[in-house]
């Protein structure tokens, strides 16, 4: 296994990877088309659930300090995201990175990570898009329907069927389509700041950061690792519950990373990938803390909290429970429905940044060949229906609270490595020319890593358990499969023509 921690594929050899005929992408995206696209993906989940949720379950007034936390860490991670994506231009985001630095063996790890959170990603939005649904329909929770004693979230279940029918057809959202539905998610957030404003109210905002009480995640396995660490007793309010929150709030931020692996169809990734990254994150920030700051004025921290139904059910709040409780009916169905449109594009492009990770892994061998092949639209169909049966299946039946959490300590995992990596590659090849260059290396990037590693201990501990057993199913699974069968290993057991024999030979 020693070869598999030494061997690395090159930045040229990822480069030349893009210019085969059978697998060249198209250069057709400018600067303005990434940060439409980083808008798009990242306005979703987050904003539309999360944020009432982790107002009234965990930090009160204070989720906006939480949401200003976590941008600072998205941040510093995208700074070095920016880096690499202008410097190695290929498909496949941290995975290709962590290839070109850390070698094969870690770029296994960091595929395996980003599976956790591209997959987990689009089942916790689905559940999203399936709350608002609920509330189209006239129910007070997702669309769900009983099986026995298991409840099932169909209207995740039909919502990633359609989308990945659509991708396995070889259907995309067109620049010109995504810009007009990232102008109605957008107008939504714009909507609800400005109508909000009218229904604030001051005494709503005290206590800012409300007294520590032991929350319903706040006890054995449930609390943070920091919160376990230090002798708490919960991590709901307080500044240990600040602390989590930003933690979890986190996830509202994940997707700006997704356009890295649009690297290869970028016209000029040097200019245009820095640009799109780093805009996108930072007119999102403001969204979010702009609606933070109006949503926890509006209403008490305690009416957004989840609450049982009738029924026993567990009801969640969201955005347009503040405005339901001023009586602005018409301001709720223009929420829902702005969500249901906004998390749909969300869902559409998470599910076809994990596909192409997954492509790029059996491309390289890493995964059986056959998952790279593309049908005759174009699309590795296979590897499609995969990945979307694999989200549905998590989004029908597990809790959303969990799933975000595990996409939470992935995401944050794959910053710290790529952050790391910027520095290896500094050393290794400063020769390489770079279209961005992270300011004040290495001392960013550790702060970067250091900034990650805190989120990661306001994680729970339940978590961690859970990443760790994922991490070491991957293990397995590289040990008995991708060890062997990966290009690297075969060319070296001359099985396929050298690099310099430039051939089509990526998916033999």
């Amino acid at each position: 296994m020693r070869n598999s921690f030494t061997r690395t594929k090159s930045i040229e050899q990822s480069m030349a990877d893009t210019d085969d005929p059978d697998t060249r992408l198209r250069r057709d995206l400018s600067a303005w088309d990434l940060t439409v696209f980083g808008v798009a993906v990242v306005i979703g989940a987050g904003i539309f659930t999360l944020t009432a949720r982790t107002a009234g379950n965990v930090a009160g007034p204070s989720v906006s300090i939480a949401f200003v936390v976590a941008a600072v860490t998205c941040g510093l991670a995208a700074l070095c995201y920016a880096e690499f994506a202008s410097t190695v231009p290929v498909a496949g985001s941290a995975y290709t990175f962590s290839y070109a630095t850390f070698g094969e063996f870690v770029a296994w790890i960091i595929g395996w990570d980003l599976i956790l959170e591209l997959a987990l990603a689009s089942s916790v939005v689905a559940k999203g898009w399936s709350l608002y649904l609920g509330k189209v329909l006239g129910s007070d929770g997702a669309a769900v329907v009983r099986v026995g004693s298991i409840d099932v979230d169909w209207g995740a279940v039909v919502l990633i069927a359609v989308l990945t029918t659509l991708l396995a057809l070889g259907t995309k959202l067109s620049s010109r389509v995504s810009l007009v539905i990232t102008a109605i998610k957008v107008g939504v957030v714009l909507l609800v700041i400005v109508v909000g404003l009218f229904y604030i109210s001051p005494k709503n905002y005290h206590p800012f950061v409300p007294p520590a009480t032991t929350g319903s995640h706040g006890e054995g396995i449930h609390q943070t690792v920091f919160s376990w660490m230090t002798g708490a007793t919960g991590s709901s309010f307080g500044w240990y519950g600040l602390l989590a929150a930003a933690s979890l709030v986190f996830f509202a931020f994940i997707g700006f990373d997704v356009i890295a692996t649009t690297a290869e169809e970028t016209k000029n990734p040097a200019r245009d990938m820095p640009r799109g990254i780093l805009g996108s994150l930072a007119i999102v920030t403001v969204l979010y803390v702009g609606v933070s700051i109006v949503l926890s004025g509006m209403v008490p921290y305690t009416d957004l909290a989840d609450k049982r139904g009738p029924n026993n059910e567990l009801v969640q709040s969201t955005l347009s429970t503040a405005f339901k409780a001023h009586g602005v009916t018409w301001a709720e169905w223009v929420i829902n429905l702005g969500a249901l449109a906004g998390l749909t594009t969300v869902v559409m492009v998470l599910l076809l940044g994990q596909t192409r990770i997954g492509f790029a892994m059996a491309r390289d061998g890493l995964f059986p060949p056959s998952l790279a092949k593309t049908g005759t639209r174009g699309t590795p169909v296979r590897m499609t229906i995969i990945v979307g049966v694999v989200a549905a299946l998590l989004a029908a039946f597990f809790d959303m609270f969990a799933l975000e959490q595990m996409v939470n300590i992935g995401t944050l995992f794959a910053f710290v490595l790529v952050c790391i990596g910027v520095i290896i590659l500094r050393k290794t090849r400063p020769d390489l020319p770079r279209g961005f260059r992270v300011p004040l290396v290495p001392f960013t990037p550790i702060i970067a890593v250091i900034a990650c590693g805190w989120l990661m201990l306001n994680l729970s501990l339940e978590t961690w358990l859970r990443f760790v057993i994922w991490m070491a199913v991957g293990l397995v699974v590289y040990v008995a499969y991708g060890r062997k069968h990966s290009v690297l290993a075969r060319r070296e057991r001359g099985e396929l023509p050298a690099w310099n024999d430039k051939q089509s030979d990526t998916i033999a």
